[in-house]
């Protein structure tokens, strides 16, 4: 099992740990309430370095990506972030990928720690005949961020921007912007793209510049509230904002614009995928259910329109922002289609979708992602 570059310091703050996609991650410090409210409230650091970090250098950097993923990125400037998709031949979802211009023809690009391999293998062989070179930088990198209310005002006070673009101080670094930075001298990249539904940054290091980093956000936020914070809270955080996860929302199975991810795909591209990328009429869509009560969906149980079953819950908790129970699921169409925009789950008819929770039927109400929107910056 791998381990990340920061283990002694989670050890140091007592963490509970689990293997997270091969490698032993933090679960949690205090408690998962605790934690999800502090990024609500004020500001959590998050340990991210299980990410996987894909380097895309050369002159055909652009045409390779427009052909390997599912976007277009000539027109990307520079200092730009964009969410993008890695598809299979048939048009599924291998994995879904952050996309960041750090220079003419140079790209990062951030796939998820369990599809590290999956992605690598498939940048990899796609790079045939373009002038590019891939490599897997994930090894000798490390990814901290820091999501919540007092990101800026914390990072801020660590890090400055470094002299190649001094046009772009980091508290004028807008959202999906990456700039080059340094941090105690050392050089940092700084995305304000996060996981969360908070306003935030992510901070991509050399494992050996992790730990002091990872101390001096702790250090500097304290009197802010910032906390150190876990897979768990991170993952009721990026339920609440409607985002999301492979393995649950997205996977070989699922075509873009099943789940709501239509506009990512570019729609005149030639890319790998682009044959197969539109779905069949009766394929099941992503939506979001919420519930009354205190008991909570969870992943893989059914939804049921008078009695049938109509589609599955991909991820669902008891939303610690809100107070009630939050779910994402696919859904047939033609479920959906009884339902009345205006009453929510209540039909005309009087039908209702449920979610069959432990063998009780809970009443379900259809609802637009995300659950949660934070109140914007200014």
């Amino acid at each position: 099992m791998r381990s990340s570059p920061l283990e002694a310091a989670h050890q140091a703050a007592g963490a509970s740990f689990t293997d997270f996609a091969g490698y032993r991650m933090p679960v949690r410090y205090s408690s998962d309430l605790a934690e999800h409210h502090a990024v609500r409230q004020a500001a959590g650091v998050f340990d991210l370095s299980h990410m996987a970090e894909v380097g895309v250098t050369g002159p055909d950097a652009v045409p390779f990506l427009d052909h390997a993923l599912a976007g277009s990125f000539g027109a990307m400037p520079v200092g730009r972030a964009k969410y993008s998709l890695l598809l299979a031949e048939d048009g599924g979802i291998l994995d879904d990928l952050v996309v960041y211009r750090t220079g003419e023809d140079v790209f990062l690009v951030v796939a998820n720690a369990a599809n590290r391999e999956v992605a690598v293998a498939a940048l990899t062989g796609r790079a045939a005949g373009f002038d590019v070179v891939v490599s897997d930088d994930s090894d000798t990198t490390a990814l901290v961020a820091i999501q919540g209310p007092a990101a800026a005002g914390t990072l801020d006070a660590l890090v400055v921007a470094d002299r190649l673009q001094p046009e772009t101080p980091l508290d004028e670094l807008r959202y999906y912007r990456v700039l080059h930075a340094l941090f105690d001298g050392a050089e940092v990249l700084v995305a304000r793209t996060g996981y969360t539904g908070e306003d935030g940054f992510e901070i991509y290091s050399d494992t050996s510049v992790a730990p002091s980093l990872w101390e001096a956000l702790l250090e500097t936020g304290a009197d802010r509230g910032v906390v150190p914070a876990g897979l768990a809270a991170r993952d009721t955080l990026r339920l609440e904002a409607g985002m999301p996860l492979y393995g649950h929302e997205l996977s070989t199975d699922v075509r873009p614009a099943q789940a709501g991810l239509g506009r990512v795909v570019a729609q005149d591209g030639d890319f790998v995928g682009a044959a197969g990328v539109v779905p069949g009429e009766d394929a099941r869509v992503l939506v979001g259910l919420v519930t009354a009560g205190r008991r909570a969906p969870r992943a893989g149980y059914d939804v049921l329109l008078d009695g049938a079953v109509v589609g599955t819950v991909t991820s669902g908790a008891l939303s610690p922002t809100l107070g009630h129970p939050v779910a994402m699921a696919f859904v047939d169409p033609a479920a959906l289609a009884a339902v009345s925009p205006q009453d929510g789950a209540q039909t005309d008819g009087g039908r209702v979708l449920h979610i069959d929770v432990r063998g009780t039927a809970v009443p379900c109400t259809v609802t637009p992602f995300p659950f949660y929107r934070r109140t914007p910056r200014g």
